[in-house]
């Protein structure tokens, strides 16, 4: 489907299904995943666990991580939930990464609070949703690796949309500076 390895980070605010669609795509393109959860510090699991919302600070690291993760990818390639709720943060990403494809799973926080709400043994908190929508830097059009997917649609026709996007959209053939944006 692709001649070389697709960078693909799924993100989004917490409870928008980004594990979800991650995981999905990650079986339909036999591509590797993994949560972006599982490569934070245990210090900011803590931190979420207890209701405190991370700071940029806590967050450098785990970017970073992710990068390195997603640039070591063969081909089919790699796929991360992540967040990615700052354009800063997606620009770390895309600095330690390379090529890579944003999928932005976006909703309004109604819905996404009730998801948080019926959602059991996670260590992050329903409340700290307000500071992630108060975060969240909704990708511009300047941003061209990035592809927005409302979350109202079910898991297999988001699936099936994003497939559509990555085939109709290419990145282009050289990498970008991301300070170029």
């Amino acid at each position: 489907m692709f001649s070389s390895p697709l960078r693909l980070i799924v993100m989004g605010v917490s409870g928008c299904g980004k594990s979800t669609i991650a995981s999905a795509l990650s079986q339909r393109l036999g591509l590797e995943m993994v949560d972006g959860d599982d490569l934070h510090l245990p210090e900011s699991v803590a931190k979420m666990r207890a209701g405190v919302a991370l700071q940029d600070a806590d967050r450098w690291p785990w970017l970073d991580r992710i990068g390195a993760y997603l640039a070591q990818a063969d081909t089919p390639g790699r796929v991360v939930a992540c967040s990615a709720l700052k354009r800063a943060y997606r620009d770390r990403i895309r600095q330690q990464a390379g090529e890579v494809r944003f999928l932005f799973l976006k909703g309004d926080f109604e819905l996404i609070d009730q998801r948080l709400r019926q959602r059991v043994g996670h260590y992050m908190q329903p409340g700290l949703l307000t500071s992630q929508f108060e975060a969240l830097e909704i990708p511009q059009h300047d941003e061209t690796d990035v592809i927005s997917l409302p979350i109202i649609e079910p898991v297999t026709d988001l699936v099936a949309q994003a497939l559509f996007e990555l085939q109709a959209r290419p990145l282009p053939a050289h990498p970008r500076d991301p300070a170029t944006l």
